[in-house]
């Protein structure tokens, strides 16, 4: 993870700051604080004024539905999806639905669920949920890493769509949002490689949790990530929904297999390299979530990434700033690395707060400068006066949840969370910095009556016939090689095993074991020999 430099320098900090404590305490415990002040106040700062610029944004449309209603669909491209499961026996029949529920060609829709071979539950569900002509199976053989991103450079490798989109196993996008990115993709020229759907929650109401979740979200998806592409800064993209050129993504060199929050560096990774990421005024819902822990479980892998990403990007800084450029970098900084750094030292800032109230003025005044005692209460009283307000009447406010709003007040305690996760992720990165953390789904009490709106498991699904036939001979090859170990397991209920020759998949060549079942089911690769080789 580290590179020899890194550690030096990682060494030499720990070192001056035990012989500081030692030698002068005082001296070091102000300058520790402010620093820490300083960072807070920089943080603090920059977003706020990075979401003022994305509140312009609130009322232009980037994509109208005009533009939607007139594509011709006899124009429209070919799209990938690629929909990584692990573990999600119990939803999978509702993603089927979920993504049938999308307004696009079927003829000109490859969906690739992305299986773990270990997982038989989930590929049993899956088979025996009905799914449509146009889903392939790929069945991921076991080794390490065992990752999303390892799962999705596989998939990139047989898509043969000139766009594609990642969706989650709880993912209910808005029906338009294929279009929608094409349309941004269209007017945004061959420079913008990735456009980022905003992601919010269909279970808000559930509890507290999941009602300061969804503020949150709201907060960042539908003004800070607008905000920073309209100042023309790095957007750290989510895990979900975000669109790019397939031949983009390839030059990028994919997806980091080791990081676990592999989307997070694509942004740097394409402002890098004089490209351009963007959103669309589309969502996303996905299932927010109700227990403590598996919160903690999810928000600790995120900024796991986020340091893997930093750390990983600034093993050469200068070369950083060269490529990317001194804006974008220390935008990237302030984003991909205070966030983490923030949670990290918020509890001993609670604490030296509760202290302070404990001791008379007079004893702070000697052990600490007044202008670092200001800073700290003003990172205090306004700085999270302005999260809080930011949460509040933005993220709220815009989707008219209004009921959400008292709630942001308790967001102080709510980053008591993010902070308890980010000890947990630190921790990690040191013991086991690939280990992917799962979270799990299909727990809200909502999730039954919010699915059921006629968008029920295969609603909406139509089986088309092959696309593509005019792939050139060199990738139809390639495909056949990946892809020449023929699926296993037993046939969907109803149907009995085909003894017919390996029928071609409408997947571009790409030759699967008939199974009886219009979906093809797949193993993409031996163990040991996926091409799945990410950036790193």
């Amino acid at each position: 993870m580290l590179f020899p430099g890194q550690r030096v320098v990682m060494w030499l900090v720990g070192a001056a700051i035990v012989a500081g404590l030692v030698l002068a305490p005082r001296t070091t415990l102000i300058a520790l604080l402010a620093v820490v002040s300083l960072a807070f106040l920089v943080s603090v700062v920059f977003k706020f004024v990075v979401c003022m610029r994305g509140v312009r944004q609130e009322n232009h449309v980037q994509v109208t539905d005009e533009e939607v209603t007139a594509l011709d669909p006899a124009d429209l491209p070919v799209y990938t999806m690629l929909v990584p499961v692990f573990r999600e026996a119990n939803i999978v029949a509702q993603l089927i639905g979920n993504l049938g529920g999308l307004d696009y060609p079927a003829e000109k829709l490859e969906i690739l669920l992305l299986l773990e071979e270990s997982d038989t539950e989930t590929i049993e569900a899956a088979k025996a949920s009905n799914p449509p002509e146009n889903i392939t199976f790929l069945i991921m053989p076991p080794g390490q890493p065992q990752t999303k991103a390892k799962a999705c450079n596989v998939g990139l490798f047989l898509a043969r769509g000139e766009h594609l989109v990642i969706y989650d196993a709880e993912d209910k996008p808005d029906a338009d949002q294929l279009k929608k990115a094409v349309v941004a993709f269209r007017r945004g020229g061959d420079r913008l490689v990735c456009v980022q759907a905003a992601l919010n929650y269909w279970n808000a109401t559930d509890n507290w949790l999941t009602r300061m979740f969804t503020t949150e979200y709201s907060f960042w998806f539908d003004y800070m990530l607008p905000g920073l592409d309209r100042l023309r800064l790095p957007i750290p993209l989510g895990g979900t929904s975000n669109h790019v050129r397939t031949a983009a993504l390839r030059t990028l060199g994919r997806w980091d297999r080791f990081n676990v929050t592999e989307d997070a560096d694509l942004g740097i990774r394409a402002a890098a390299l004089g490209s351009t990421v963007g959103v669309v005024n589309s969502t996303t819902f996905e299932e927010a979530n109700r227990p403590p822990g598996n919160r903690v479980r999810q928000r600790s892998r995120w900024i796991k990434g986020y340091l893997q990403t930093l750390l990983v990007h600034l093993r050469h800084p200068l070369r950083l700033v060269r490529t990317a450029g001194l804006r974008q970098t220390l935008a990237f900084a302030l984003l991909i690395g205070g966030t983490p750094v923030t949670f990290l030292f918020t509890p001993p800032l609670y604490l030296l707060f509760i202290v302070s109230l404990l001791l008379p003025p007079t004893v702070l005044d000697g052990l600490f400068p007044g202008w670092v005692l200001w800073v700290s209460l003003f990172n205090l009283v306004i700085g999270n006066g302005l999260m809080i307000y930011v949460s509040m009447m933005m993220g709220a406010f815009k989707r008219r949840r209004y009921s959400l709003v008292l709630r942001a007040l308790l967001n102080p305690l709510y980053w008591i969370l993010h902070s308890i996760a980010s000890y947990k992720a630190v921790w990690q990165l040191i013991t086991k910095p690939h280990y992917w953390e799962k979270t799990l789904h299909g727990l809200s009490h909502a999730a039954a009556s919010h699915s059921d709106d006629g968008r029920g498991a295969g609603a909406g699904l139509r089986t088309a016939g092959p696309a593509g036939a005019s792939d050139s001979h060199s990738r139809r090859r390639s495909s056949r090689s990946a892809c020449g170990r023929a699926g296993a397991g037993s046939s969907p209920p109803g149907t009995r095993p085909s003894s017919r020759r390996p029928a071609r998949s409408p997947a571009a060549g790409r030759t699967c074991r008939g199974s009886g079942s219009p979906t093809r089911l797949c193993r993409p690769c031996s163990p040991g020999s996926c091409p799945a080789a990410g950036s790193r």
